[in-house]
């Protein structure tokens, strides 16, 4: 009984560990904006946010670009009806890895699990946040953040299509569909 519940616990810690690693995505949306009126965007730098590396601030600007396409809006320079920027961060978390050495003569000649090993370490994680403004309005109306363990030595075309994921998924939802 007691070996049940210790491999249930495991399991569950292990689960919660693993979607750490994971990506994960949310939007949110003002349910009051009008989204098919937006036809026009333009790129503006979010007050206060640190902007990164010019390559990669051009490449997050690029897979943004893609997807904006695909739903329809063109990128302007003037009279926008949106104004989209973003923020990025890196946070290093600590992850902790399990294992068992296996199952055999327990401890006071009972029979189960020799022993379970941990190792922790830091990994980095990536933050993007992507906001659409209202241009006339100068309000937000929708955001998408993405969270995602990432690895810095990469090469940077792997870290690309990355982000080019990320980007998919993130604008998955947009326009939102109210009442979805």
């Amino acid at each position: 009984m007691r070996f049940t519940k210790r491999v249930t616990l495991l399991a569950a810690f292990l689960l919660t560990a693993a979607s750490a690693y994971g990506q994960d995505v949310h939007y949110n949306y003002d349910r009051g904006a009008d989204f098919a009126a937006y036809r026009t965007y333009k790129w503006v730098d979010i007050p206060g946010g640190a902007v990164p590396d010019p390559l990669i601030d051009r490449a997050i600007k690029q897979a943004a670009d893609e997807q904006l396409v695909l739903k329809g809006l063109v990128r302007v320079e003037e009279n926008a009806d949106l104004y989209v920027g973003y923020q990025v961060a890196v946070s290093l978390e600590k992850s902790i890895d399990l294992w068992s050495t296996g199952t055999g003569p327990g401890g006071w000649g009972g029979w189960g699990d020799r022993s379970v090993r941990g190792q922790t370490s830091t990994v980095p994680v990536g933050i993007l946040l992507v906001d659409l403004y209202d241009a006339a309005k100068k309000q937000l109306v929708w955001r998408g953040d993405a969270v995602k363990t990432i690895d810095l030595k990469k090469d940077p075309d792997k870290n690309y299509r990355n982000l080019q994921k990320v980007m998919t998924k993130l604008f998955k939802n947009y326009p939102p569909k109210p009442g979805k």
